[in-house]
Formats: structure tokens, C-alpha cells, sequence
């Protein structure tokens, strides 16, 4: 599957989930029902997987965890915020920068309606951090 079929289903996946559940509950919830869906499509999907930073060739776990990975091409960051703001924005640019992912998915499940609360998030340098900083 290319990404852009891959995004579609995800989209499709999560609006899905947003007209069943509405917004206003936890993101976990959103994230959960969501990982749920995906899989049952067939999709390949990792759920809060970790993204080392590597420095000076040293493995560190620093906390980053990706909400969903799927197909090991796009990340999905899940909010549940009044609005997403440029800090979000940060936190899937710094995913896709670690994981040398090309494309994210910022999805905002507290909008009324959910294609308000979807970004979509392009690693305009999809090269990985030098190994060594």
C-alpha cells in the first residue's frame, strides 16, 4: 500500500470512530478504538511505540512514544485538545524526524467535526538525525 491509501484508511478509520464515540472522552479511549479499527481493516499497526535517540552512538530512551505507527510509514499523534497548536504541531515533526518517517497524522478527536481536527504532517527532511550529535 502507498501512503496516500494508507492515510486514507487511517482518516477513514477515524472518523469512523469519532461519529460512533463523539468527542469528549480521553484520548486513550481514542487511540484504543482506533488501534482497534486499523487492525481489524488488516492494517500493520505498533501502538505507543518507543523512538530512541541515538547519541554519540549511545541508544537513549528519552520518552518518546508514538501513539500509532502504522505500516511502519505513518505515525499518528491522537489529541483531544480545544485546538491543536504549534507544540503538537512539534511533537509529530520531532517523531517523523527520529523514526525517518516521510508523513503523520495530527488527529484532534474533540471537534465536532473531525476532518476540523486532522493534520496532515510531511517531513519535508526525511534523512535520519546524524548518529552522532
Amino acid at each position: 500500500m502507498i501512503e496516500s491509501e494508507i492515510t486514507g484508511s487511517i482518516i477513514g478509520a477515524a472518523i469512523e470512530v469519532h461519529r460512533v464515540l463523539g468527542p469528549g472522552l480521553l484520548e486513550s479511549a481514542y487511540k484504543e478504538c482506533l488501534h482497534y479499527k486499523l487492525v481489524k481493516s488488516g492494517l500493520h499497526v505498533e501502538k505507543e511505540k518507543a523512538l530512541p535517540l541515538i547519541f554519540e552512538e549511545v541508544k537513549l530512551d528519552c520518552g518518546y512514544r508514538m501513539d500509532l505507527l502504522v505500516e511502519n510509514k505513518i505515525v499518528i499523534e491522537t489529541k483531544t485538545v480545544e485546538a491543536l497548536n504549534d507544540i503538537h504541531l512539534a511533537q509529530i515533526l520531532t517523531y517523523l524526524k527520529l523514526g525517518n518517517y516521510k508523513v503523520g497524522l495530527l488527529i484532534n478527536f474533540n471537534e465536532l467535526i473531525l476532518k476540523d481536527g486532522i493534520r496532515r504532517v510531511v517531513n519535508s527532511d526525511p534523512t535520519p538525525l546524524k548518529k552522532s550529535l
